[in-house]
């Protein structure tokens, strides 16, 4: 009985015992499980602060947006005001599509509207459509006034009875246009870069004015050679058919296109190629005076010679011709020693491939990367360069060195002669006319095209007065 007892007394222990055991346990737990909460409501509450740090930066990027596109569109405002004193002719027209590239034709016929006498150019323009819209290289009109019939519109000189530009010729084109030029022997045929690494050589004279509506793509010939996408092309002004381009696989290539279009072949390989950059490649000019002779800059920052004569090896290389990318290079026309480079560095350089161990001068203005500079073909010491600033800048190197004002000093260096601020983009592309000195079309980010001559009294040299009006 007492054994009985005594483990009944034990087992009533060993319950009370194990209540209190279940008791602290249950503690515990709702301690452990209030921690957990705790450590989770904490959780959520970094995360919803990262979250809305996140958005606040995202908020923070929008805002800053906001305040370029309004600082941008207060800059064409002011342009547009001041535009009737800086320019004699400025037109803008807006494109169905962004055209990459633009390229005067050498076409100039004068014409007689409502009495007034006009002058017909023509410009090359491409597509850069939607992947579903076919893409068009095109030919367009553009009628100007043969002398000044101009009347104020919107503070703007709009010229009276003219159409302006009217595309006159689509010609179907497989991906966009990166980049056109013409022949200069020969203007119907017209080389043209795409996204694919063959290069497109059309004879426009043989196209019909509307494309195909099936959008079947029929070039003269194909050229091959090239593996990657690529901007740069360039026609020799000396050798009739020879045409040079350059890609995003570090390689040029070089081929007969005269030689080509009567091989009765759909595509032509290249005559040589040539491989020395150790990365892409920009751009290519020919000289205008050595007719085996070229220039090619990359995005190595390099600026490199070479020689058709000698394809295995350059002829002279500037490793670090700027210290970003380079993305453009142009020989002056008259000056044959003279050429150009146009840098991510914002820079424009000058160089005498004589001796290239330095720079002849460096042309500060552009507030951001230069895409392309292009020398006047009939002023030889005038140089035009555009950037990602929407910005074109006319530069006289004749100036170069010129004792300034402070308040002159403010707007730039000496040689900086005139800024194109009529965009609202990117300019990615402009180009000099063949017939009118003073005469530019430039094309931007935004389909726009914009045809523009500065002011005469900006170019023009101040008189020299005769002493004795003096006495």
């Amino acid at each position: 009985l007492w054994m009985s007892e005594g483990t009944l007394e034990e087992k009533e222990k060993g319950k009370e015992k194990e209540k209190e055991k279940e008791k602290e346990q249950g503690e515990a737990g709702k301690e452990k499980a209030k921690e957990e909460k705790e450590e989770e409501v904490k959780k959520e509450v970094v995360e919803g602060s990262e979250e809305e740090g996140g958005n606040e930066e995202e908020e923070e990027e929008e805002g800053e947006e906001e305040e370029d596109d309004e600082n941008i569109t207060l800059e064409y405002r002011q342009w547009k005001r001041n535009a009737p004193f800086l320019y004699d002719q400025i037109v803008t027209h807006s494109l169905t599509w962004p055209s990459l590239t633009v390229s005067w034709y050498p076409h100039a016929v004068d014409k007689v509207i409502a009495g007034k006498t006009f002058v017909e150019y023509m410009v090359i323009l491409g597509t850069h459509t939607s992947d579903a819209e076919q893409n068009h290289l095109m030919l367009a009109t553009v009628t100007l006034p043969k002398v000044k019939t101009l009347k104020e519109e919107d503070g703007v000189k709009e010229y009276v009875n003219a159409k302006r530009i009217e595309i006159v010729k689509r010609i179907n084109h497989s991906g966009e246009v990166n980049r056109a030029r013409y022949m200069p022997q020969n203007p119907n045929l017209i080389a043209t870069k795409s996204p694919n690494p063959e290069i497109s050589v059309f004879d426009h004279s043989k196209q019909p004015d509307t494309p195909d509506p099936s959008g079947r793509v029929t070039p003269l010939v194909t050229l091959s050679g090239l593996t990657k996408e690529g901007y740069g092309i360039s026609w020799s002004p000396l050798k009739p058919g020879f045409l040079l381009s350059c890609s995003d696989d570090r390689n040029i290539c070089v081929w007969d296109v005269n030689a080509a279009t009567t091989s009765g072949k759909e595509t032509v390989p290249a005559l040589s190629t040539f491989k020395a950059h150790t990365d892409v490649v920009e751009e290519v000019d020919w000289h205008p005076k050595q007719e085996s002779v070229f220039a090619s800059v990359a995005d190595d920052h390099s600026l490199i010679f070479w020689d058709l004569r000698t394809p295995e090896k350059f002829t002279s290389i500037v490793p670090s011709a700027h210290t970003h990318q380079v993305y453009g290079v142009a020989f002056n026309p008259f000056f044959e020693h003279v050429l150009a480079t146009g840098s991510a560095d914002k820079t424009v350089a000058l160089w005498d491939m004589r001796n290239t161990s330095k720079k002849l001068h460096e042309c500060l203005g552009h507030a951001d990367e230069v895409f392309q500079v292009a020398w006047s073909p009939t002023l030889q010491s005038v140089l035009a360069s555009c950037s990602s600033d929407r910005r074109v800048n006319v530069w006289d190197i004749r100036k170069i060195g010129e004792e300034q004002s402070s308040e002159d000093a403010d707007d730039g260096p000496p040689e900086l002669l005139f800024i194109h601020g009529g965009h609202t983009s990117r300019v990615l592309e402009f180009s000099w006319n063949l017939s009118d000195p003073w005469l530019l079309a430039s094309v931007e980010e935004k389909n726009i095209v914009q045809l523009w001559k500065m002011a005469e009294n900006l170019y023009a040299e101040e008189p020299e007065v005769d002493p004795t009006l003096l006495e």
